[in-house]
């Protein structure tokens, strides 16, 4: 009898679960809809407000980004000669540190007489290059018909000078435009008077122009070879002659290699004499650029910021009157 009975009761107690589980249910989708209901009827009626606030608030920001202070500045195009990159960082933040205390004496010493820290600063960036997938794709393509040839090493060796000497922007902002202009190259003037780096600079293009005079002595000496052993194929009128040529000491040379060693005395004359137009100074100067008008805005992004404060402030003091509604009717 009672095992007849058991079934039944778990039927009935399962179907209460049951029923008690979809109450719950519904009263949780009653409380989020009155809650939606109550949010929906807050925002309807204080709509005119909030739209009012948002309105004075951008007509404010408006207002205020008109508001500009006008500012000039230069943008000096540099590149570090023999390794003087950290040197050039350090003499930059050397500078700004004595414009921030407005060290007069340090940029006396300078020549520069009367000097206005208004608006002054300095600054120093690496030259962003930009880069071209797809370019740089058909750039090695190209490298590779170069794969077996001399003229890779070249390459090669050019890129890498490329990638490992970036150039750098050094930017001067003040407020004053004939000042700032004579401020920078002054700044400049400065940067280029280090002693040590100066020194080396000397030892450097000496050494540069004595190879080039070496070069040019030697070049001078294949040049006769060729042409000793041109005349000598011209008199024997032989065109199968042998494409060795003996030299005083009885040593045979290929005439390809005396014409392959020509090509490399050129090319280092030429390299040479490009290290010698770009070392001029420790830090050459590949652009001094002109004063340039720069307006910043005074109260920077407001015209959103304001109306965002405005409806903060709104709500804030909505919770805080609720809140104190409640509070009152608990005691």
């Amino acid at each position: 009898m009672a095992s007849n009975q058991s079934p039944s009761t778990q039927n009935n107690s399962d179907e209460i679960d049951l029923g008690q589980l979809f109450q719950l249910i519904g009263r949780g989708f009653n409380a989020i809809f009155r809650w939606i209901l109550r949010v929906f009827l807050y925002f309807k009626k204080n709509l005119l407000i909030l739209i009012g606030l948002v309105i004075v608030g951008l007509a404010i920001g408006y207002g205020l980004n008109q508001i500009s202070s006008k500012k000039y500045k230069s943008e000096v195009i540099v590149k570090p000669q023999l390794e003087s990159k950290n040197y050039l960082y350090d003499v930059v933040n050397e500078i700004q540190s004595n414009i921030q205390a407005k060290d007069t004496m340090f940029f006396k010493a300078m020549g520069i007489n009367g000097i206005d820290f208004t608006g002054l600063k300095i600054q120093i960036a690496r030259v962003a290059e930009v880069s071209n997938s797809e370019s740089d794709l058909k750039y090695l393509e190209l490298l590779q018909s170069f794969e077996n040839t001399d003229a890779i090493a070249d390459i090669v060796r050019a890129e890498l000078q490329n990638k490992s000497s970036f150039n750098h922007r050094i930017t001067f902002y003040y407020n004053n435009a004939e000042f700032g202009k004579e401020f920078a190259k002054r700044v400049m003037d400065y940067i280029n008077s280090n002693t040590y780096f100066n020194g080396l600079l000397e030892i450097h293009r000496t050494n540069a122009q004595n190879r080039i005079a070496q070069d040019e002595k030697l070049l001078k000496q294949v040049d006769e070879i060729i042409v000793n052993y041109t005349n000598s194929l011209a008199q024997s009128g032989n065109s199968n002659s042998s494409d060795k040529i003996i030299l005083d000491n009885q040593e045979q040379v290929n005439i390809a290699d005396i014409f392959e060693y020509k090509t490399s005395l050129i090319r280092d004359i030429e390299t040479k004499k490009l290290e010698l137009e770009e070392s001029t100074a420790p830090v050459s100067i590949i652009n001094l650029g002109e004063t340039q008008v720069e307006h910043t805005s005074f109260f920077g992004k407001s015209i959103v910021l304001i109306p965002l404060i405005f409806v903060s402030v709104f709500f804030i003091l909505s919770a805080l009157i609720y809140l104190n509604k409640k509070s009152k009717s608990i005691m």
